[in-house]
């Protein structure tokens, strides 16, 4: 019975062996705890009939039959521990076959869910963001713009005086450069001269006016007084030459015949000479056109002089260049000394004025209208923002106002979508230390209304 014992535990052993070793499929574990389990059963019925046997045979020695049954109860209690411990053992390989199953399958399962999740992320963020930018339009082909003012000479000289510096800012009014004045002073001199005297030629002309207006009615009247006298004496010689050929020849002399004669053609000579004064005479009013025409020939000619003493006032003060308006002083090209030349350009002012030229797709431009508040931000200050409102916007795409526009009605032709530019006016933002200076790139973002 001993041995049968050993040999029991010796077999339930091998087989927890088996079903406990690494690698080993869970059904072979789960055959060799059933092929266990039913040895249990008989090697217990086995034991009672033993027993039984043991306790008919031995009625007379029942101190070995006694000490026979403690140890077949001592080795049976034995063999129920160790099968109890083989059982349990088989049931926690079996659990943990299966909790290595389930996990399988749910590492395979991971990878599928985090991609679905991702995605839904992904939608979610993307309506976010279609729904919050659906009123908004951007473009990064803008750049900032504003007036640059050219200043150059108007007159030609050397440099006597240069006050200003690159990138500095300058005042309405305030003396840039000074040209020499020498020459324009002389000219503004000689134009005082001139019109000094046009003004006493002015003088004289209406002096002679005032005595046209006088002389010539008198003139008139001398002249019809000599035609009278001239008239009369003509009368009287016609007398004296009617009275000397009416006598008889014995009475007067050839000599008187003569006299007479001559008298008589002299008076009417006379009388011919003072009728045409007088008729020359009688042009008064005509006369005093004339003088009163002298007296505005010489008034013009004082405006004359007048406008050339400005002329060269103005050419004078052109020798002093002043800035038109404030602003920054950019691409000085004006040394101290130099010579310059009438209309060549010495320096740009850019005023303080900047606003914002963008170039949209003509497809963006649908529902953009003027005053859309706009947003902005700068390329060279990527923290400032500046805030505005569209201004205009340009009738017309860029390229038609280029200097050689696209011909589409000739060869091939390809759409290409069109640029328009326009313009925004910043309203606030702008910084007080830091000015923008133009042509930097911007990014607008206008909010359609």
């Amino acid at each position: 019975m001993a041995f049968k014992g050993v040999a029991t535990r010796s077999a339930r052993r091998l087989g927890t062996t088996i079903a406990a070793a690494p690698g080993t499929a869970l059904s072979e574990r789960t055959v060799m705890s059933d092929q266990t389990a039913p040895s249990h059963g008989d090697e217990d019925q086995q034991r009672d009939r033993q027993s039984s046997v043991g306790d008919s045979g031995r009625a007379a020695s029942g101190q070995d039959g006694a000490n026979d049954r403690s140890t077949k109860n001592d080795n049976g209690s034995k063999n129920d521990k160790d099968s109890s411990n083989g059982n349990s053992k088989d049931e926690k390989d079996g659990k943990d076959g299966k909790d290595a199953n389930g996990s399988g399958k749910n590492k395979s399962k991971k990878p599928l869910i985090i991609l679905a999740v991702v995605a839904v992320i992904l939608l979610i963020g993307a309506f976010i963001w279609w729904f919050a930018t659906r009123n908004q339009v951007t473009t990064d082909d803008a750049y900032t713009d504003g007036n640059a003012i050219t200043i150059a000479p108007q007159v030609s000289g050397y440099v006597v005086q240069l006050a200003i510096n690159d990138n500095v800012y300058v005042h309405k009014g305030e003396l840039l450069v000074v040209i020499d004045k020498r020459e324009y002073q002389a000219q503004v001199d000689a134009a005082q001269a001139q019109l000094g005297l046009a003004q006493a030629q002015l003088n004289a002309a209406q002096v002679q006016l005032d005595i046209a207006r006088v002389q010539y009615p008198a003139q008139y009247l001398q002249a019809k007084a000599q035609t009278s006298s001239a008239e009369a004496n003509l009368k009287q010689a016609q007398a004296a030459y009617v009275r000397q050929h009416a006598v008889d020849q014995r009475a007067t002399s050839q000599q008187n015949i003569d006299t007479a004669d001559a008298q008589q053609q002299t008076a009417r000579a006379s009388v011919q000479q003072a009728q045409a004064q007088q008729q020359t005479a009688s042009l008064v009013p005509q006369q005093i056109r004339q003088t009163q025409a002298t007296v505005e020939e010489r008034r013009q000619q004082v405006r004359q002089a007048e406008a050339q003493l400005e002329q060269a006032r103005l050419n004078l003060s052109y020798c002093e260049v002043r800035a038109p308006s404030d602003g920054w002083v950019t691409r000085r090209n004006v040394q101290y000394g130099s010579f310059l030349q009438a209309g060549v350009s010495l320096f740009s002012i850019v005023t303080p004025d900047v606003w914002v030229t963008a170039n949209f797709k003509e497809s963006q431009l649908e529902r953009m209208r003027p005053g859309d508040k706009v947003n902005v931000e700068v390329d060279a200050y990527p923290k400032l923002e500046l805030h505005g409102h569209i201004d205009s916007v340009q009738l017309g795409s860029g390229s038609v106002f280029s200097a050689f526009p696209a011909e589409n009605a000739t060869g091939n032709f390809v759409k290409i979508v069109q640029r328009v530019p326009v313009k925004i006016v910043i309203d606030d933002g702008m910084p007080r230390d830091q000015p923008l200076g133009l042509g930097l790139s911007v990014s607008p973002k206008v909010f359609l209304k």
